[in-house]
Formats: structure tokens, C-alpha cells, sequence
């Protein structure tokens, strides 16, 4: 496992509700947030699932060139339309990890979490590579996983059904994280598991998760919101409502880091293999 990091991180989980289609609307909606979040001491702000676009699969389907943001082939991205977030960026000293729909230069559509640093640069830090239903109909999954680095933290990234695979946030903590971002949209309906994955992948790998959340919106694709942030053991440090706009704030704290890994060192103790299959005993 990589060292604990030396100073606090302080984090936020946004809930918010985008509007379909307007990608410079929720430009701007973004950057309120970002400034609200930094005023309130957050250094990392993470947001929604496809939150530029809004997860809204009709108009995701019926206007790909509106929705889209092009990437380069390095992965960095200049569109003019997310100008206010670099500012907020930039103004807030924040780092920000946002939902959004990526085109790249070989034509590849992906869900992605675009991350923009606190010089106000914006490039592509990973592609979601567990789709679901649906997205698959109008994505690409990604290639690889990704790490961010903020200060002396590790931050491993998922979007939203990644985070229901055990092994996706146990191969960002192989990678040395110690937390997980998770830009996300659950559905009104979905609750318990959206209460049970994120801080099941905190426990497993003992490492703070930071869950972002879509909220409102019209049936079908109305959302729970309850953002919230976890600590190494499981426990809800923070959470959100299920409905209305909130900017959830947590410190991560290396000295509870440190205490949880000492106490349960599961990713030291874990075999390289669990053997051969099982043998079937019959009583």
C-alpha cells in the first residue's frame, strides 16, 4: 500500500439537477457550485453523472452533437462552453471532477469524468467501463481505470455502475487510493442500493468514497439524490435529502485513514488467489 497522506483533504459531494440538452446552462449551474462548495472549505468537488449534458437518454440520443464535449487525442479538453468552470476552478483553488459526455477523436462516445484542476486546465480522467442497459446502446466503455492526484492523496475514479463491482474500486485501491470519487445517477426507486454499494466499496478497501448524485427531474429519469461522503470504515460522514440542490462537505482525514488500515488490514491480508474452485461437500 502506498504512504498515508500528511494533511486533511477536505471534499464535496454535489447533488444537483441538471436540465436536459443545455450544456452551457449547467456550465454555469457548475461553477455556483464549485464556488459554494470552496467557500465552504472544499478543495475536491465532485459532481454528477453526465452532468453537463444531464443524464437524459432521449436527449443524449436526439442531439449527440450538442451534448457531446470533444476531446484531443491527449485527452485534454478546450471547449469555450465549460469556460466558467475553469474559472471556478481557478478562483476557488479547487480541483473538480464532473459528469460528462466525451467525443473523441477516433468517434468513440463515452461517459466520462471530466477533471478540471486548480489552474483551471480540463482534461478527460477516466471512461466509465461499466455501462448499463441502455448506455450501451449509446457508449463506448472505457479502456482502463484512473487515479487522480491531488496533493498527496490518491483518488481512485468511478462513474455510477462501476461502483457496483467489487473489483472496480478494489483495483483503484491496488492502484494505492485512498478514496474513490463517484460521480453518479440513481433513480427514484433505487435506494437501498445506492445506500448499500458505496459504502460497501469504503469497507472493503478501507478507503473514503465520495458519492455524487443527480436529484429531481421528470419520470423516467427522476433521481434520489442522497450525495454523500464516506469514511475508510463504511460510516456516512455526510448525506443528502432526496430532493433539492445541496453541496455536501466532509474533511478526509489521514489519521483515521491511517487507524482503520492498522485495525483492518484487509488489502494486506488478502491472498493473490483464492485456490483452486471449491470442493462440493455434501451433508
Amino acid at each position: 500500500m502506498t504512504s498515508i497522506p500528511a494533511a486533511p483533504l477536505t471534499v464535496a459531494a454535489v447533488q444537483a439537477d441538471p436540465v436536459p440538452g443545455d450544456l452551457v446552462g449547467n456550465t454555469s449551474t457548475g461553477a455556483r457550485l464549485v464556488r459554494q462548495a470552496a467557500d465552504a472549505g472544499a478543495r475536491v468537488v465532485v459532481l454528477p453523472e453526465l452532468f453537463l449534458p444531464a443524464y437524459h437518454p432521449p436527449t443524449l440520443a436526439a442531439d449527440p452533437a450538442g451534448t457531446d464535449v470533444p476531446a484531443d487525442a491527449d485527452g485534454s479538453v478546450a471547449d469555450p462552453r465549460l469556460d466558467p468552470l475553469r474559472a471556478a476552478a481557478r478562483d476557488a483553488g479547487a480541483a473538480l471532477v464532473v459528469g460528462a459526455a466525451v467525443r473523441h477523436p477516433d468517434q468513440r462516445r463515452t461517459i466520462s469524468a471530466l477533471v478540471v484542476d486548480r489552474a483551471g486546465a480540463i482534461r478527460v480522467g477516466y471512461d466509465k467501463q461499466q455501462l448499463w442497459s441502455f448506455e450501451r446502446e449509446l457508449f463506448t466503455p472505457g479502456r482502463r481505470g484512473a487515479t487522480a492526484l491531488v496533493d498527496d492523496w490518491r483518488l481512485g475514479l468511478g462513474i455510477c455502475y462501476d461502483g457496483c463491482f467489487p473489483e472496480h474500486g478494489r483495483a483503484a485501491a491496488a492502484d494505492g487510493a485512498h478514496g474513490y470519487l463517484c460521480p453518479s445517477g440513481y433513480r427514484v426507486g433505487s435506494e437501498h442500493r445506492r445506500d448499500l454499494y458505496y459504502p460497501a466499496r469504503a469497507l472493503d478497501n478501507t478507503m473514503y468514497v465520495v458519492f455524487a448524485n443527480s436529484v429531481g427531474g421528470a419520470d423516467p429519469w427522476r433521481f434520489n439524490g442522497g450525495a454523500a461522503v464516506y469514511d475508510p470504515e463504511g460510516r456516512c460522514l455526510v448525506r443528502g435529502s432526496g430532493s433539492g440542490e445541496q453541496v455536501l462537505v466532509a474533511a478526509l482525514d489521514p489519521a483515521l485513514l491511517a487507524r482503520t488500515r492498522a485495525d483492518h488490514p484487509m488489502l494486506l491480508d488478502r491472498r493473490a488467489d483464492q485456490g483452486p474452485a471449491r470442493l462440493r461437500v455434501l451433508v
